[in-house]
């Protein structure tokens, strides 16, 4: 039996370069093979008569072969292998290109069974698959996997290394799932389910193996907060003794909501505890987390100790020392950024400002978890835009203290229900309360034969000297000409529609997003292109108007979190979704937004409406990455599944190393000493 983790090389027909081209799959040893799930199945279970098979439509049938292969050159680099085959409801001409061993394969007189398509006139089938009649069926008569592929790598050729996987190794595969719980949720072994995952011999039974490893998945993940958790409660620190933020908000210039002082509340009891905070604050936009959190590093720099802000960008984290700065200096509070595009001697001297203890609030982006970064006294870590950052990020800012207080803030309305299952390893502050002058924005849904008073209502912002996002779903032009391409669409705009307007392009590819970013905000364009990238760091009062268009491709939530990129000053804002899709259930979808600037209603219309699948469309970084569960479909086994990790001893997790191992790899925290 061979070692779990042995190389890919250790299997028969795998040498070095066959292994690096399974690396670009991610596959490097026999246990990355097992898990290496299909991503769907084709079912080649049925077999038709000739005279069933419909144009255009995948089947497998049985035929004799009645006619003797013939290979013809039709042009230089290509042949065509001819044949006719038939059975007792008639005959259809096969043909194979650049396939000359076809000939030699399929003998005149012998049976075969067959996989493929008739062409759309119904009179012939381009390459089908196939193979012996009395053979045991690889390729058809079965439900067939299919794999992520990469050059060099078909289908096929998986199938088999993982079949030669499963048979080296599989019975070493621990079983992390405790057996009185397979028997209570009626779970299938460990073994079969993965037999049964990758070569189903039924529907039946593969769903069975789906929901085995569907459950065991979230079982890792539960027993994973579960331990985190656990850790948490080993980890002793010295309460602040300064935790009376009152100074901090008068110094505001206007009145905080109940929820935020609700909010400040948790955060300032939790500072005073003898254990680290762990704490996460989901606010709707424009809901004010950030003075919520600057409130808590006041409090926790006036007992003697350092705060650090962590923002996923430059733009964002920039803003926010912009913001919060000149608040500090008046309180006593020297304030540094750290950034990775500072100038080296900039960031130098903000560095040794951090470590000599002289800034006691601590702002920048990824560049605090460089080994350059270091702290007088970190008592307070702070994540914004909590999705951008997972556990290990998380915990290497807050290693470079002890006993640190961790405060993650998120803008992503998530129904409580759903936080409570993603963020269990954290107590929840919820900001559901908008802050009194707070505009709404006013949301419209229109069509493109609207299209000339929408260009025309841009054009009146501008005159009105405010500025305007218009948002597309892709980079470049696809095949389907109804989809608006960022590339090209600011290329129309600029050349045809708005001439005299300045129009700037932003997407994800860009090398200077952040310039292009801050000349936005500086007003050096009146109308920016953009993807997605602006859906979070991007505070520009000046723009008033967002147009995304093909709205229909994105879920609510995510158009919630655009819009919000609007409405951030004293004018009136609008957002114009643009979307030609006509169905039912999309107008419904869209017209919830119109209706309500409430994110976390909008979030639960979008959970009864499509399910929690549109809160994780893209996976982000701060939730592990499942390889076969789906939080849009598996959310009852997830529940489940939380009920039995609940329900177990946690001693019995710290002793499993199995599940220890599974934990460090699904939440990526090999550096956390989960035992």
């Amino acid at each position: 039996m061979a070692d779990l983790f042995a190389p890919v090389t250790a299997l028969k027909g795998v040498g070095a370069a066959r292994a690096a081209q399974l690396a670009q799959l991610g596959i490097r040893t026999l246990y990355d093979l097992l898990t290496d799930f299909p991503r769907d199945y084709e079912d080649r279970t049925a077999l038709r008569a000739i005279a069933d098979l419909l144009p255009e439509q995948n089947a497998c049938f049985e035929a004799m072969v009645v006619t003797q292969p013939r290979t013809s050159y039709i042009r230089q680099g290509l042949d065509c292998t001819r044949v006719t085959v038939a059975d007792q409801t008639g005959r259809l001409n096969l043909a194979y290109f650049n396939q000359r061993f076809v000939a030699e394969q399929l003998v005149y007189g012998q049976r075969y069974v067959f996989y493929g398509k008739k062409d759309e006139n119904g009179l012939s089938m381009a390459n089908p698959v196939f193979e012996a009649a009395d053979s045991v069926g690889v390729l058809t008569r079965r439900i067939l996997p299919v794999y992520r592929l990469t050059a060099g790598v078909s289908n096929k050729l998986l199938g088999k290394l993982i079949l030669q996987a499963m048979d080296a190794c599989l019975a070493a595969l621990p079983d992390v799932i405790p057996a009185p719980l397979q028997a209570r949720f009626r779970l299938t072994d460990a073994n079969r389910a993965y037999r049964q995952i990758h070569n189903p011999d039924s529907y039946a039974l593969l769903q069975d193996a789906r929901r085995r490893l569907v459950f065991e998945e979230f079982f890792v993940f539960s027993a994973g907060l579960s331990l985190l958790r656990a850790q948490r409660d080993t980890v002793a620190c010295q309460p602040c003794q300064t935790v009376d933020p009152t100074p901090f908000l008068q110094l505001l210039p206007f009145q905080m909501t109940a929820a935020q002082l609700r909010a400040i509340g948790e955060i300032c009891r939790d500072l005073a505890a003898s254990q680290p905070m762990n704490r996460l604050v989901q606010g709707d936009v424009g809901s004010g987390k950030t003075l919520v959190a600057a409130a808590a590093a006041y409090c926790v720099i006036k007992s003697g100790h350092q705060a650090a802000l962590m923002a996923p960008t430059e733009i964002l984290a920039e803003q926010h020392a912009k913001t919060l700065a000149p608040l500090m200096a008046q309180l006593g509070i020297e304030t540094a950024c750290i950034t990775g595009q500072l100038p080296a001697a900039e960031k130098r001297r903000a560095q040794q400002r951090a470590a000599d203890g002289s800034a006691q609030l601590i702002i920048g982006t990824h560049a605090l978890l460089s080994e350059n970064t270091t702290f007088h006294d970190l008592a307070l870590v702070i994540t914004d835009e909590q999705q951008r950052f997972g556990v290990s990020q998380r915990a290497r800012l807050t290693a470079k203290g002890s006993g640190v207080h961790l405060l993650v803030l998120s803008a992503t309305p998530i129904p409580r229900t759903l936080s409570l299952i993603l963020y269990g390893d954290l107590d929840l502050s919820v900001i559901d309360e908008r802050p009194p002058g707070r505009q709404e924005v006013d949301t419209f849904l229109v069509s493109e034969r609207l299209r000339s008073r929408v260009n025309a209502f841009i054009r009146k912002q501008v005159a009105a000297h405010h500025q305007v996002y218009i948002v597309c779903p892709a980079i470049e032009q696809t095949d389907d000409a109804s989809i608006k391409a960022a590339e090209a669409w600011a290329d129309a705009l600029q050349k045809h529609l708005f001439p005299e307007l300045r129009v700037a392009l932003l997407h994800g590819r860009m090398k200077d997003k952040e310039q292009v970013m801050a000349d936005f905000s500086a007003g050096s364009a009146d109308v920016l292109v953009a993807t997605t990238v602006i859906e979070v760091g991007v505070d520009v009062p000046n723009a008033t108007l967002i147009v995304i268009e093909n709205a229909d491709r994105f879920g609510l939530s995510q158009l919630h979190q655009l819009r919000g990129r609007v409405g951030r000053g004293k004018d009136q804002s609008y957002c114009i979704l643009v979307s030609e899709n006509s169905s039912f259930e999309t107008k419904q979808r869209l017209k919830a937004l119109c209706d309500s600037n409430d994110g976390f209603r909008i979030a639960e219309q979008d959970l009864a409406l499509r399910g929690p699948g549109d809160f994780f469309g893209q996976r982000q970084h701060g939730l592990p990455e499942f390889k076969v569960a789906n939080l849009s479909a598996d959310l009852e086994t997830l529940k489940q599944a939380q009920q039995a990790c609940a329900d177990c001893d946690m001693a019995q997790f710290v002793r499993s190393e199995s599940l220890l191992a599974r934990v460090r790899a699904l939440f990526g925290a090999d550096e956390i000493a989960l035992n």
